[in-house]
């Protein structure tokens, strides 16, 4: 029986604006008639979220953080429950989709561990004339309402870096889940209500960005904007949002350097590694690895053996413990990639490995003598594609990392320290990994970008401190002449 869902506003299942079929992207079979919410459900949303707030900010943080503990637990319990429906709306492969669950589970634990552990300062008044017989302080106190809108690439761990550090902080939420991966975020209504969180706190509302979006990040009770997405999209919503604070996490076409002086051995863990970082969920990572430069020494030793490692991937059905690459998430993905593919070979790109096409799977591609030019070069591909350059001098290499309008993550393999610092300083980007690739992250660093990969951090501790407003007390110790 096809699964039929509603919204969640305010503690009770609440019927949509209009029902959309949700299709499996890797077998296109239907896989659940989804509510969706109109304006009018938006902005109820919002307003239950807005009156919880009133009495949740005062839930003290050992009940905060307990409540999240109870979450990443059920999470751990249905862990392949969950995973399993994950794999079935986004396609991803559910070894990934497994080992994403094991994230999320990771993010609530940071979450509540943080939640107990939000720390103000004294202020040395005395350092100023006219300061003494002051004493100060400072003190935190959560924002308000929170709207997310989350992307469908990661439907778990995404969602949990945005509504594990609003709660954590105190603040209540209004939750867009992406349009092709709502059930994974439906099934947070019924773990965070066993945990103990109170009505209106979270609300879940399935919908099109396009009609919800303004109301998400205009309306007067809204107090913060977190959004994971497009530039395009993360540009529009910043100009509606005005004055409020808010989050963007946008594209990305991550560089990976890798310098010369490496054995064959060694040579070829950093291909297996750089394999994975291109490819894992077929691409569909933010911070997947776009381009590649190779110092010329070892470019030919390591293209011949990246195109190993990319063969060997296995593809089929995103429920096979053994599968590696499935469908790309929609027929659009699809289409601009094949445009953007023959663009770039048009151009004179040399095809490696890949480049073929089976309905919505692409093979995993390789290519070398790409024009700086074309789309694959410039924009984010979000699919299954790297590509390879050479480089002779480690200037150089950074140069052509930097040459992007994006600045997410970049990686840097090299056993020179100086050329590793130099890669540090100059690497334009919100985080430079030495010898890793920058598809590497965990749950409690801090995560974000500059240039149109967009504004703020996350990473739950990071993320909080942008959910909360610092207050400054001041206390005169000889007002009565003492």
């Amino acid at each position: 029986m096809v699964k039929q869902t509603k919204l969640w506003i305010g503690g009770q299942w609440v019927d949509g604006e209009e029902t959309i079929a949700l299709k499996n992207p890797h077998t296109g079979t239907l896989i659940a008639e989804v509510a969706y919410a109109g304006e009018a459900h938006a902005k109820q949303a919002i307003e239950v979220a807005a009156e919880a707030f009133r009495s949740f900010r005062k839930v003290p943080a050992y009940e905060r953080s307990a409540i999240l503990r109870r979450v990443a637990d059920a999470f751990a319990a249905k862990r392949t429950e969950i995973a399993c429906t994950l794999a079935e709306e986004a396609a991803k492969p559910i070894k990934a989709a497994l080992a994403e669950i094991d994230r999320t589970v990771q993010t609530y634990l940071f979450a509540a561990e943080a939640a107990r552990d939000i720390h103000s300062e004294t202020v040395p008044m005395d350092a100023a004339p006219r300061g003494e017989h002051h004493v100060a302080y400072t003190v935190k106190h959560p924002l308000g309402v929170v709207t997310a809108i989350t992307p469908f690439n990661f439907p778990a761990n995404l969602v949990a870096h945005k509504v594990g550090p609003a709660i954590a902080a105190g603040n209540t939420m209004v939750l867009k889940p992406a349009e092709q991966t709502p059930l994974t975020s439906l099934l947070l209504a019924d773990l965070f209500q066993e945990a103990g969180l109170p009505d209106g706190v979270l609300n879940i509302i399935p919908g099109y960005g396009a009609k919800l979006s303004k109301m998400l990040t205009t309306h007067e009770d809204v107090a913060f904007v977190t959004f994971t997405g497009s530039p395009r999209v993360g540009k529009l919503i910043r100009q509606q949002a005005e004055l409020r604070r808010v989050t963007l996490e946008l594209g990305s076409n991550s560089p990976l350097l890798i310098d010369e002086g490496f054995t064959p051995d060694e040579l070829d863990r950093i291909a297996a590694e750089a394999t994975a970082g291109a490819f894992n969920y077929s691409g569909q990572v933010c911070i997947s690895i776009q381009r590649t430069y190779v110092h010329r020494s070892c470019f030919d030793s390591f293209v011949e053996r990246m195109v190993t490692h990319a063969r060997a991937l296995k593809i089929g059905d995103p429920l096979d413990a053994n599968t590696d690459i499935s469908a790309l998430i929609n027929d659009a993905a699809t289409t601009r990639l094949k445009q953007w593919l023959d663009h770039a070979v048009a151009s004179g790109a040399k095809v490696e490995t890949g480049g073929t096409f089976d309905g919505n799977i692409m093979h995993p591609t390789v290519l070398t003598n790409v024009p700086d030019n074309v789309e694959l070069s410039c924009e984010e591909a979000f699919g299954p594609i790297v590509l390879l350059d050479t480089f002779d001098e480690w200037g150089e290499a950074i140069a052509k990392a930097n040459h992007s309008k994006f600045g997410l993550n970049a990686g840097a393999f090299t056993k020179d320290l100086q050329r590793a610092m130099q890669a540090a300083e100059e690497l334009e980007a919100g985080g430079v990994l030495l010898n890793q690739i920058p598809t590497f992250r965990i749950d409690q660093m801090p995560y974000g970008g500059i240039k149109e990969s967009g504004v703020g951090r996350e990473g739950v501790r990071y993320a909080m401190e942008d959910m909360m407003d610092i207050k400054m007390v001041a206390i005169r110790t000889n007002a009565y002449g003492h």
